[in-house]
């Protein structure tokens, strides 16, 4: 995990792991939706779903892909903490009312318990999957 959430989170997710590795599950649904709030319940569909995709290049570079809820697939960045998605644009970045969006939670937890697909592209792939997103934007 990396150190852009606050220690408490880091800590859960950390848990989480150790939890799925081990046994008990039912305890850390509700620490998570104690932390994480809504986006946790969404966040654990998603993971459910297999909707996360780890897209890896052949010198290493990563991102994230989640199909969303809506259709839509938005790029995550464990490493910087950052989702493409609307919702971290405006609940995350704008008013800070959460820590993530459940785009990025789900990254986390899919992580955590080894619940993520994985995909190999060549580097020319992979910058195409980013620069799609900002052409997305612009």
């Amino acid at each position: 995990m990396d150190s852009t959430l606050p220690a408490v989170a880091e800590e859960l997710l950390k848990e989480i792991k150790k939890a799925f590795q081990e046994t008990s599950h039912e305890t850390f649904f509700f620490r998570l939706k104690f932390i994480f709030g809504p986006s946790a319940v969404p966040a654990l569909d998603l993971v459910d779903q297999r909707s996360v995709t780890r897209v890896m290049s052949p010198s290493g570079r990563t991102a994230y892909q989640v199909l969303g809820s809506s259709g839509k697939l938005y790029t995550c960045y464990s490493s910087c903490h950052f989702c493409t998605c609307p919702a971290f644009g405006f609940t995350v970045l704008q008013k800070s009312e959460s820590l993530l969006c459940k785009h990025i939670l789900a990254v986390y937890l899919s992580q955590a318990m080894g619940a993520c697909q994985e995909l190999s592209v060549s580097e020319e792939q992979l910058t195409s999957i980013l620069l799609a997103e900002e052409e997305d934007e612009g």
